[in-house]
């Protein structure tokens, strides 16, 4: 799977939040922190207040505070609806994707 992407959008209620192409996207799921690759099994999902990683395939990472919405992946298509969005810029994060 080597070289896999995905295509990400996130939004919100008002505005668009972020899109472009990822490796890999670690979302705030209701039931925890949640992984998606390229590839993952189709999973709809609710996710609650939290920080939103995205891994672009260069290594570059972006993180977004988000609140309540919900995630749906299908044919490595991330989409991320949520209420409120916004990115945290100058927020250093390590490799697990963690402030």
């Amino acid at each position: 799977m080597a070289g896999a992407t995905m295509d990400v959008n996130i939004v919100s209620a008002d505005h668009p939040v972020w899109s472009g192409v990822a490796k890999s996207v670690l979302v705030p799921a209701y039931a925890g922190s949640m992984g998606i690759l390229p590839g993952h099994e189709p999973v709809l999902s609710v996710i609650q207040e939290g920080l939103l990683v995205i891994t672009e395939p260069d290594g570059t990472k972006h993180s977004f505070e988000v609140t309540d919405g919900f995630i749906s992946f299908d044919s490595n298509k991330l989409t991320v609806v949520v209420e409120n969005g916004r990115t945290m810029a100058n927020q250093p994060i390590d490799e697990t994707g963690i402030q």
